[in-house]
């Protein structure tokens, strides 16, 4: 899936990062959520995935966009 077939719920000039790549929500076709942020190794996932930390600010943009 290529990053123009997402809708992007943040970074859209209101966040920390105004318009910058950096931490993002991104809403996909099918209804699922695609996370950007700062790799984190709290933990080791199991195979197949990953864990990323992103701001409360970020989240909060995301269900406002939403309308949550």
């Amino acid at each position: 899936m290529a990053r123009e077939e997402l809708t992007r719920l943040t970074g859209n000039g209101n966040g920390t990062c105004g318009e910058e790549d950096c931490p993002n929500v991104y809403r996909a076709a099918n209804g699922s959520f695609i996370i950007q942020g700062s790799v984190s190794g709290t933990f080791t996932p199991p195979v197949g995935e990953a864990l990323v930390e992103i701001p409360e600010d970020v989240l909060r943009e995301a269900v406002r966009a939403l309308g949550w």
